[in-house]
């Protein structure tokens, strides 16, 4: 039996069963930062579909700038709940870029400016294509500063160009 590994669009796909709306519980992998965004245990919280990440990503304008905090926000509001799942919609944010690249080299754009969209706090996303390097040299071309922190880049002043108009 042969395996064919799926293409990042094909991992793009919506999922069978997302949205999912749950209650938080302690024991999910994304409590710690779902708390930290004001969720408590008890609380309604989704696990969204990647199809609504990238429709998310797509908004943020030229010379505006999201982290996943503020796509999750997005999302928790639509589903009209406590909050949504951070580690789900990082790896669909990962995704999402993946395969606006894998698109692009094959001619096609899928109109994702997913370098727009960083970690929290303004961190790029070294598992960009290209990591964290290629990451800085989009923001850059883009006009942003991009400082180092240690290991990690940010984005400088990242608080003036949060994107909250979703």
């Amino acid at each position: 039996m042969s395996y064919k590994k799926k293409t990042w669009r094909e991992k793009l796909a919506d999922k069978e069963g997302l949205p999912k709306v749950l209650k938080l519980e302690k024991g999910f992998p994304c409590y710690n930062a779902l708390h930290k965004m004001g969720a408590e245990v008890g609380d309604d919280i989704v696990l969204v579909n990647p199809s609504e990440v990238v429709e998310l990503m797509k908004q943020v304008p030229r010379g505006k700038l999201a982290t996943i905090i503020e796509i999750c926000q997005a999302a928790a509001k639509r589903h009209k709940v406590k909050g949504c799942c951070s580690l789900t919609t990082g790896i669909f944010v990962m995704t999402a870029a993946n395969a606006a690249e894998e698109a692009k080299s094959e001619n096609e754009d899928l109109g994702i400016p997913y370098w727009r969209t960083l970690k929290a706090d303004g961190f790029l996303n070294e598992k960009y294509p290209g990591g964290a390097a290629a990451h800085k040299a989009l923001l850059e071309s883009e006009g942003y500063t991009v400082v180092s922190r240690g290991k990690r880049f940010q984005v400088q002043n990242i608080q003036s160009y949060l994107f909250t108009d979703f």
